[in-house]
């Protein structure tokens, strides 16, 4: 179906033209080349460095009190001074690529016809073309049941033999080797180590930025860095053409343990994947493969064509939600690593921002709609990554700041980094992303998880969390607890004449982010009490009746900053003061109207000065529009996304001034549009379902099913004419269950039964809240 086709009609000629495919371990992005394909390998766990090694030397927490008393006292260039003096010495490793498969498949001669797609619905991209010889068509697809990837080259312009692939790696000392296999028959193998260590690509100095090293591996095959890698391939004559299959292996064993280096154990295991692969009938390969994707992808559609024959984004946007799904399918499954600032596709050894977890907005992004649009499973890895930072950031808080708990900072890896990094405070002293990793952990309770994940993680990571942040909190002149020192992602403000700095206290995300920790944990610790936790829960609810809340400034906006301050960018690209309105759920229209309307406020200020240049950052902004009920910011913020910030593939973009396009790919954008464009018809933060807050004025019909909401439940609704026309909900468990909507309906069960409704309080302006008692998974109709 094209509405789930994303076609283009010319080859890639930039990576972020292309077309990603994956299996959550095993990336490869397509270009699409006449006669030559050309795809860039990468697997999840193939990074640079190895096992952290505890940093020597005296520990800086020492600094803590006096870095507190320069920001009590409004000394900024002292605190910014001694902020510096807090953070480590090293950065986090780099994501990196194996290298590029060329494979020559079919006749390059005056090529016409030309057409590539990426098929959304079946996981699998396609180019087509005729050459002197005849036509050619060139499917790929990467399989998570087989664990490979399989292009298939037929029609009478390919190649009448076998062509070798070969393999272009960016890293030295790489061998290829030909070998027969018992089982796999004849392979091309190649094997090479990453580095061991390198730097991010925005650090400059006389340190060489890429580090191979040269020691061989131990008895056991491990090293202390450079793991080893291997990509096996074998190519098979098929009746009317070419297949290839690509198997790979990493030397990585876990966070915490040293790599394996030697080539011939991970030419085994590669090998022995592409001879359980080569066992199977090329059909039953892609059947497995497209079984596994669309049990996935088809848990939840948002089907627009009714309002396709309107000039307008309905068509794009739909595209786009699809798409998003498509790629946290194809780029987080349950056992590997979280998608990073590519997902998992990356070129580079030296990729923009390391393609690490950047843990201020970024990877949290990436499963804002994990949730909500039925991937709940693909959460895993980054609930998975949080219980680990739980743990190793307890280094970090003892180290830097001499406290309990768990610390973790702006940028994390692999190895499960969590140290303030060497660099401007404005990113590197952000002591806060283990608070908003809590906040995943929430939501995955929130929306359905079961005691046995509460009791396992949330609990350990809201426990660790809240330790920390006690440690954290200092009261200000007027005895209220703020976060200390605290900064505001990335943003400085302004102070003197021509200074900035960042380094601050009670910044308006830490107090939100402190806010939602200690509430929760509150929570948690009553519904499953330990021992341990009862003085700390006493504790932390005594912080929560003290906690300086987020003020509003003089212009009417929330404040970013402790107090009003001067933005140095007020176009700022960040959002963070507003993330009690969205990703956050403590400002609403009705619980807290004057904070509603200090972030509509700060937004509408941020917009007026050019905010939204990046994919990400539009897509928070479309998720704070619909927050706010606001359908015209919502469609302004799609097409300005569609037209200034996708790729030709549809990849959302980041500037980068380093590349030659000035432009680089980052998967973040791609990811939150889709949290965005289902807030805009189902939201449920808010104590009710509620449909169709924020419909764009160009979606006047539409349908979107298979929407998870908080509790458990399920909804789906239909719109005609710009109004609801139905809607259903399968309750996920026992108890009242309010919806919200614009007028009165009737609600039945699935078999026509009446169901007895109340109105109840609560709706914003305009709209009306009706609850029933529901039980569990019992379908409802409202009309």
């Amino acid at each position: 179906m094209t509405r789930y086709r994303i076609d283009v009609t010319a080859p890639a000629a930039e990576f972020e033209e292309g077309f990603p495919i994956g299996n959550g371990r095993l990336g490869a992005m397509l270009h699409g080349r006449p006669g030559v394909e050309l795809a860039d390998l990468n697997a999840d766990t193939f990074w640079s460095g190895g096992p952290i090694v505890s940093p020597a030397g005296p520990a800086p927490a020492h600094l803590l009190p006096a870095v507190r008393a320069a920001v009590a006292a409004g000394d900024h260039a002292r605190a910014e001074s001694l902020a510096r003096q807090l953070q480590g010495t090293a950065y986090t490793q780099s994501y990196q690529p194996l290298g590029q498969l060329e494979w020559r498949h079919g006749d390059q001669r005056d090529i016409t016809g030309y057409h590539r797609h990426l098929d959304l619905l079946h996981a699998e991209t396609v180019t087509a073309y005729s050459a002197v010889s005849g036509p050619v068509r060139v499917t790929a697809f990467v399989s998570a049941p087989d664990g490979i990837l399989v292009l298939t080259a037929a029609g009478a312009g390919v190649v009448p033999a076998a062509v070798a692939p070969r393999l272009h790696s960016p890293h030295p000392g790489v061998t290829a080797s030909r070998i027969v296999d018992p089982a796999a028959g004849p392979c091309l193998v190649w094997t090479g180590r990453a580095p061991a260590h390198v730097l991010p690509n925005y650090v400059v100095d006389r340190r060489p930025a890429v580090v191979y090293a040269t020691d061989a591996p131990d008895a056991d095959g491990t090293v202390a860095a450079g793991m080893g890698f291997a990509v096996a391939t074998a190519v098979r004559r098929t009746t009317d053409g070419l297949r290839l299959l690509v198997a790979v292996e990493t030397g990585f064993r876990g966070h915490d343990r040293r790599p394996i280096a030697d080539g011939t154990t991970l030419t085994n295991a590669a090998v022995a994947r592409l001879a359980a692969a080569l066992a199977r009938a090329p059909q039953d390969l892609r059947t497995r493969h497209v079984s596994d994707h669309r049990h996935l992808f088809d848990r939840a559609d948002l089907d627009l064509s009714a309002s396709a024959a309107l000039a307008g984004t309905s068509s794009a946007a739909e595209l786009l939600f699809h798409y998003g799904r498509y790629l946290l399918i194809a780029s987080s499954r349950p056992g590997s690593q979280p998608a990073n600032l590519q997902g998992i596709w990356n070129a580079d050894v030296r990729p923009g921002w390391s393609s690490n977890w950047t843990l201020n907005i970024n990877t949290e992004m990436n499963y804002w709609a994990a949730e909500s649009t039925a991937l709940e499973q693909l959460h895993e890895p980054l609930l998975a990554l949080t219980r680990d930072l739980a743990v190793t950031g307890e280094r970090t808080a003892a180290r830097h700041y001499a406290a309990r708990g768990a610390a973790v900072h702006h940028n994390s890896d692999l190895w499960r980094f969590t140290a303030p990094v060497p660099g401007d405070p404005q990113w590197a002293n952000w002591p806060s992303a283990l608070l908003w990793l809590a906040a995943h952990v929430w939501d995955h309770l929130a929306y359905g998880a079961g005691p046995d994940f509460g009791r396992a993680t949330a609990l350990p990571v809201l426990r660790a969390a809240t330790r920390c942040l006690l440690d954290l909190l200092v009261p200000d002149a007027e005895g209220a607890l703020v976060v200390s020192p605290s900064t505001s992602p990335e943003h400085h403000f302004r102070f003197g004449a021509h200074d900035f700095a960042a380094t601050s206290w009670g910044c308006a995300l830490d107090q939100e982010l402190a806010r939602e920790v200690l509430t929760r944990f509150v929570a948690l610790s009553a519904r499953w009490p330990a021992p341990p936790d009862a003085a700390l829960a006493r504790d932390a609810a005594t912080a929560l009746r003290t906690l300086r809340p987020v003020p509003t400034g003089p212009d009417g906006a929330l404040l970013e900053w402790y107090d009003d301050r001067p933005p140095r960018e007020p176009g700022h690209r960040h959002l963070s003061h507003l993330y009690g309105l969205y990703p956050g759920t403590r400002i609403t229209e009705t619980g807290t109207p004057a904070d509603f309307t200090a972030a509509r406020r700060a937004l509408s200020i941020r917009l007026e000065h050019g905010s939204g240049h990046t994919g990400w950052s539009r897509a928070w902004i479309l998720a704070l529009a619909a927050r706010l009920r606001d359908p015209d910011l919502a469609a302004e913020t799609i097409t300005a996304m569609l037209h200034e910030l996708c790729s030709v593939s549809l990849l959302t973009l980041h500037p980068d001034a380093g590349r030659p396009s000035g432009q680089i790919f980052q998967i973040d954008g791609n990811l939150g549009v889709v949290a965005g464009l289902t807030e805009l018809l189902i939201q449920s933060h808010d104590g009710a379902i509620a449909f169709l807050r924020a419909l764009p004025p160009d979606w006047p019909a539409g349908t979107v099913t298979g929407i998870r909401c908080r509790g458990g439940h399920t909804a789906s609704v239909t719109w005609d004419a710009g109004r609801l026309w139905s809607a259903s909900v399968v309750a996920g468990a026992i108890g009242p269950l309010t919806i919200e909507l614009t007028g009165p309906a009737t609600v039945r069960t699935a078999d026509g039964r009446p169901v007895p409704t109340i109105e109840v309080a609560g709706a914003p302006p305009g709209r009306h809240r009706l609850c029933w008692a529901a039980r569990n998974g019992t379908g409802y109709l409202i009309n």
